[in-house]
């Protein structure tokens, strides 16, 4: 049942929406966290967190379960069918947690889900936001069949496609392009590729990315120019065969599930506007390259979570720093998928510079560290101290 108040209305109950509401529950501040969808979804875009988020996480009681449940890897490789461009080391990155950790989307949602319940949180669902009216005092949510919840604060962490951000008016820039096109797959596959890293193959028609699962499958994304509507499994195995390794090709022997998406390279023109707050996916779209976008909304999420904590006069502050760290991230993203999609007479020149990176200790380290998604630190107010019940 929804309540009538509430200081906090998180709306997406995905990692980003989960992780703020596990952030305050650690602050003693309970967030009411509502969710459209009936059941949590079973299936996932990402399938990374990276040594940066670990170390955030690892605040909030999140990273020492997640790494139970993931494969570690210990490097990352860049290729050109058989050959190997660059392979970017992990294990020596300057954390507690260095590696990559494989570990499914729906795996990390259930274990901030878990960790939410042990701290006296839940989700609330299904409720779909229909409304929402902003004043001096906050706002007012409106949900289907009448009911309304009036919030101090609002954070749409509802997606790209957020009703928050849009009921509240905020721009979400971008091309008018339909977006980049991708496949997606949990496959079974009989290959020769290491099953401790993930491999990204660069090739003219675009990116493949192959990552191994804790669960045995592999997860392939991939850039196509018009994605079937019902992805099968010799959909994927063209892919491979197309991009994947030429000498030993990969078979692939059973798909678990399946999905196509669009993205577009699109950022929110505001972190905050009045009461309303947006984290994750709500505030900045980008390419899948470099497994950036999930790891970035789980950052942002434990810094609201801390800025919400510590009062108004430090949500300015989480809007000034979150925005540039999501450009930079954004850019990233679209020149690994511009170096995929080289054109053929470039290649050449684009693999002899691969190569000659890979023959430098410092290079590759910067590589690592930047995937890893190490963020600066930064002094802001510290949450208020809340007052225990008696």
């Amino acid at each position: 049942m929804l309540p009538e108040r509430t200081d906090v209305l998180v709306v997406g109950a995905g990692p980003t929406g989960l992780a703020v509401a596990v952030t305050l529950a650690g602050h003693g501040v309970t967030a009411t966290v509502v969710d459209r969808l009936a059941e949590p979804p079973v299936t996932s875009r990402a399938a990374v967190v990276h040594a940066g988020t670990l170390e955030v996480l690892d605040r909030i009681g999140i990273a020492a379960p997640l790494a139970a449940r993931g494969l570690r890897s210990a490097r990352f490789s860049v290729r050109d069918r058989d050959r190997v461009l660059v392979t970017v080391p992990f294990d020596r990155l300057p954390s507690r947690y260095p590696y990559a950790l494989l570990i499914s989307q729906a795996e990390t949602e259930a274990v901030l889900a878990d960790r939410l319940t042990a701290l006296g949180g839940r989700v609330l669902r299904p409720y779909e936001m229909t409304g929402l009216d902003l004043d001096g005092d906050g706002a007012v949510a409106r949900f289907g069949g009448g009911r309304a919840v009036r919030a101090r604060w609002v954070v749409g962490a509802d997606g790209m496609h957020s009703r928050v951000r849009e009921l509240a008016g905020i721009g979400f820039g971008g091309p008018a392009d339909p977006g980049e096109s991708f496949l997606l797959a949990d496959v079974h596959v009989d290959s020769t590729l290491p099953r401790d890293q993930v491999s990204l193959f660069l090739s003219r028609q675009g990116p493949l990315v192959w990552a191994p699962l804790p669960d045995g499958t592999v997860r392939l994304v991939a850039t196509v120019d018009d994605a079937p509507r019902d992805p099968q499994a010799h959909h994927f195995q063209a892919l491979l065969d197309e991009r994947g390794p030429a000498r030993r090709p990969d078979r692939v022997t059973g798909m678990a599930w399946s999905s196509r998406f669009r993205i577009h390279h699109r950022i929110a023109s505001t972190y905050r506007s009045g009461p309303v707050l947006l984290a994750g996916d709500a505030a900045h779209v980008h390419s899948p390259a470099g497994g950036q976008g999930m790891n970035l909304g789980l950052r942002d999420a434990v810094a609201l979570g801390d800025a919400l904590a510590a009062g108004p006069q430090a949500l300015d502050g989480y809007a000034a720093d979150r925005r540039p760290l999501a450009e930079e991230v954004l850019g990233f993203a679209a020149g690994l998928t511009r170096l995929a999609a080289a054109p053929p007479p470039l290649r050449p020149l684009r693999n002899l510079l691969l190569r000659l990176v890979s023959t430098v200790p410092p290079a590759r380290h910067r590589i690592a560290t930047r995937l890893a998604g190490f963020e600066p630190a930064r002094t802001r107010p510290r949450p208020r101290p809340r007052p225990r019940p008696r």
